[in-house]
């Protein structure tokens, strides 16, 4: 198998997380829940960190455990992830603890002492029952991302359409003196508003085509220096801020497997916010390392920041941070959306710090698997 093909393979086995106290316990799952992927947690807390990281598909729970006990962890993996399954192991007895599990929304339990048979059967339902749950949450949300984005559409086409219509209006009525300055600039005007909906247009394409192209990958050797370095010289906001310097610090890393197109987008929006939100001097900051299991790229910059309130929402379809409050916001909200989608469709992540007035860092962690050689 080449190192594509595996790759691929790695992304299709699923992810079980198994949370006990008891080392014996966990040992018993992994040997039992042989052809999937088992991480392994003895409290709640490390459970919570391993589970934010990304990629998990089904957690096998016990209840009793030092620090965040299992009902406690099932009602905050539900609020982080309303999809993610959770089978509660406890025993014949605990009837008040299966209730209240019920109520936090357990998706199955498991009785011990274990039976290997059983465990198995009920993660292979419980990754069904995920699959059902996912398919069931995008049905109920494709009218209503339907309805928003052709709202959104209308909204952001009308203002600048309407202006140069009434532009064009005045000029066939013959209200318009090429020597007078306020002609002159409302023809500038015009002129920005028609490139406008120039870049509006060329996002459309942009994301009809991934939109159509879903989560299929085509992987190749890449190499992030030689994708980062070309992105940050053709990026428009950085081109728009010539006052703001780029500092590169990039590791010669081996060749990763990545889709190029679906990679250099995601790290183009980070640059582009980082240059975006900066102020007319300063610097964005590039990091490229080793760490562990994974490659690390940090873009730091030292702009206006994001309120920590904004921090939580600015990967959501649609969402925009309107850090002047003026309401007029270009763009459809949907770069950073599938900046995420791209990394996590890689076995990764993306997270943002920020601090208003401070500046904001982003962290991109990707897998590196096994070095590619073109």
């Amino acid at each position: 198998m080449d190192v594509m093909a595996k790759f691929q393979a790695e992304r299709d086995v699923k992810t079980i997380l198994v949370v006990d106290d008891e080392a014996v316990i966990r040992d018993l799952c992994v040997r039992a829940l042989k052809g999937y992927r088992v991480l392994q947690a003895a409290d709640g807390e490390e459970a919570l960190r391993l589970f934010e990281k990304g990629g998990i598909d089904v957690i096998l729970t016990d209840v009793m455990m030092p620090k965040i006990n299992g009902l406690e962890l099932l009602r905050r993996l539900k609020e982080l992830e309303p999809t993610i399954v959770v089978i509660v192991m406890t025993g014949y007895a605990e009837k008040d603890i299966i209730l209240n599990a019920l109520k936090a929304d357990a998706d199955d339990f498991i009785t011990k002492p274990l039976n290997i048979l059983q465990l198995k059967t009920a993660v292979d339902k419980a990754l069904d029952k995920k699959a059902l749950k996912e398919e069931l949450a995008n049905l109920r949300n494709m009218d209503r991302l339907k309805s928003n984005f052709l709202s959104l559409i209308s909204h952001k086409f009308r203002t600048p359409i309407t202006a140069i219509s009434l532009f064009l209006q005045n000029l066939a009525s013959g209200v318009y003196d090429p020597d007078d300055p306020e002609s002159r600039e409302n023809l500038k005007l015009i002129c920005g508003q028609s490139r406008y909906l120039e870049n509006l247009v060329a996002e459309l394409l942009v994301f009809s085509r991934f939109m159509a192209a879903g989560e299929e990958l085509h992987l190749e050797p890449c190499s992030l220096p030689e994708i980062i370095r070309p992105l940050v010289a053709t990026s428009k906001e950085a081109t728009a801020k010539p006052g703001v310097v780029a500092s590169f610090d990039l590791e010669q890393l081996s060749p990763l497997p990545l889709d190029r197109e679906k990679i250099a987008f995601a790290i183009g929006q980070v640059i582009d916010n980082a240059f975006k939100f900066s102020r007319e001097t300063g610097t964005v900051s590039f990091s490229l390392r080793e760490d562990n299991s994974a490659c690390r790229l940090t873009v730091e910059d030292e702009g206006i920041g994001i309120p920590k309130e904004e921090l939580p929402k600015i990967f959501e379809k649609f969402y925009q941070v309107d850090l002047e409050g003026a309401g007029q916001i270009r763009g459809f909200g949907l770069g950073l959306f599938y900046a995420r989608e791209f990394v996590k469709l890689h076995g990764g992540t993306i997270t943002v710090e920020s601090e208003p007035e401070k500046g904001t860092r982003v962290t991109v962690l990707l897998p590196l698997h096994s070095s590619v050689t073109p």
